[in-house]
């Protein structure tokens, strides 16, 4: 079966339109403590005359976005997400040279200013995805996590100064990254988790194939399960350019 290009059928205009959600089966990383992802047959077709599966993973496993109620008793859940707030502009900071050489780098107010000495100012509203590099390690645990003897992690994130000075001076709608959290893994507090989630901005994690976005012009679409009291859901993220 194919699918219909949307671009031929409707006013929608764009070149490109890229998945940035990985799949999701049993083998991929998760935290320590998370439920594992399991798939179960419910119905077969030679015996129902149909396919069905029941599945079950954690509201942060896989790719993902976070909600205020992870962090606070008084922050909204992910059912309470507006429509219109999972469609956005997004810009793409590049930190994988750094990160490649230095696993704990975080992004700093220098690296905003570098982009935007290329590339112009970062609209008010836009989501700020950093591109780690740390997607290619994706089904690697050991390099994902970057766990140490004593059990320390070690993958790039944002830092609080930066995160900061994007929430205060450029007025975004939120963040995204290609690792397991916006939280650099020495950070084991969810500093920037709460800084962001306690402005009710969107926190997306376990984003890929951020090597094919260009560094401005995305559109941006976040689908989630509304799932009510959801802690957050699995998102179906997707970029037109």
């Amino acid at each position: 079966m194919t699918f219909q290009n949307p671009r031929q059928s409707s006013n929608i205009h764009y070149s490109r339109v890229i998945h940035l959600s990985h799949l999701i089966d049993t083998d991929i990383p998760q935290w320590t403590g998370d439920p594992p992802v399991e798939f179960t047959n419910v119905a077969e077709l030679e015996n129902d005359g149909y396919y069905l599966r029941r599945f079950s993973l954690g509201e942060h496993s896989a790719t993902h976005i976070n909600a205020p109620n992870s962090f606070s008793d008084n922050g909204v859940s992910v059912d309470k997400y507006s429509a219109a707030s999972l469609i956005l502009p997004a810009v793409v900071i590049n930190i994988c040279r750094q990160a490649a050489v230095n696993s704990d780098y975080v992004l700093t107010i220098g690296d905003i200013q570098t982009w935007e000495n290329e590339f112009g100012e970062i609209s008010p509203g836009s989501l700020v995805i950093l591109y780690t590099g740390w997607q290619e390690k994706w089904l690697n645990h050991q390099a994902f996590f970057g766990q140490d003897t004593a059990g320390k992690m070690h993958f790039p994130g944002f830092s609080y100064q930066a995160t900061e000075f994007l929430i205060k001076h450029r007025k975004i709608a939120g963040v995204g990254i290609d690792t397991h959290g916006v939280d650099s893994g020495q950070d084991t507090s969810f500093t920037i988790n709460r800084l962001l989630l306690e402005r009710s901005l969107i926190v997306l994690e376990n984003l890929t194939n951020l090597d094919q976005l260009p560094p401005q012009d995305i559109t941006l679409i976040i689908g989630i399960l509304r799932l009510r009291g959801g802690s957050g859901s699995p998102a179906a993220v997707m970029a037109l350019f």
